[in-house]
Order: structure tokens, then C-alpha cells, then sequence
């Protein structure tokens, strides 16, 4: 039992390499489950969009939020 913890340096290794594992599963899987959810439930939608045009004193157009829209689409990559 006094030989399995014994200062040589393996268990160690595994346990080092066992968290940087971790670290970079949890980073790409946690990534993943958030560009998911921003897909599904944009920050902002249209009807944030017209509120925005409205409270500056404007009259927005479709073809303006569609415009707005894409470009947010366009410039989001996660």
C-alpha cells in the first residue's frame, strides 16, 4: 500500500494529464452547448430591432430590419 503512493512521478502524470483533458473538453463542450443556445435564442430579434428604430424616431422598413438582421448574423462568429 506504502509503494502506490510512493513519490515516482506516475500518478502525477495521470493526474495532470487527466485535468488538462478536462479543461479542454470542458472549454470546447461548454463552446458548443453556447452557440446553441445563441442560435436558438438570439440576444436580439426583430422586434428589438424596431424598438430600437422607434425610440431614435424612426420608421423602420422590412428590407432595414432584414438588413440589420443579416448583418448581426453575418458579424456574430462565436
Amino acid at each position: 500500500m506504502l509503494i502506490f503512493f510512493a513519490w515516482d512521478g506516475g500518478w502525477f502524470a495521470i493526474a495532470a494529464v487527466a485535468l488538462i483533458l478536462g479543461l479542454v473538453g470542458g472549454f470546447f463542450g461548454a463552446r458548443a452547448l453556447l452557440k446553441r443556445e445563441l442560435e436558438k435564442n438570439p440576444p436580439i430579434n426583430e422586434q428589438m430591432i424596431r424598438a430600437m428604430f422607434m425610440s431614435m424616431g424612426r420608421k423602420p422598413s422590412e428590407a432595414q430590419i432584414r438588413q440589420v438582421m443579416n448583418n448581426m448574423k453575418k458579424n456574430s462568429n462565436l
